[in-house]
């Protein structure tokens, strides 16, 4: 990955938002929840404060309004600092 994620930061690409549909409508992409789990993709070095505890490939859930939504290279990430992430599954 070109995108490296700098201190106590992480990037995490969210899982796919499921399809849902109600009686045969299919609810559009503005009005779907946004999924609260994802992988990490990538982990700063963290600081002198908080070490980084996280790696590449871990499996995580996050707050329902963390990190900054960025697009890179046609796909969607989110960036947010290690203490906003929830718990790591498995």
């Amino acid at each position: 990955m070109k995108l490296t994620p700098l201190a106590d930061r992480v990037i995490i690409k969210p899982a796919p938002a499921e399809e849902k549909t109600i009686g045969g409508i299919i609810i559009p992409d503005t009005a779907k929840e946004k999924p609260l789990q994802g992988e990490v993709l990538a982990v700063g070095n963290g600081t002198k404060d908080e070490e980084m505890i996280l790696k590449a490939g871990d499996q995580v859930l996050y707050g329902k309004y963390s990190g900054t939504e960025v697009e890179f290279d046609g796909e969607k990430f989110l960036i947010m600092h290690q203490k906003d992430v929830l718990a790591i599954i498995g």
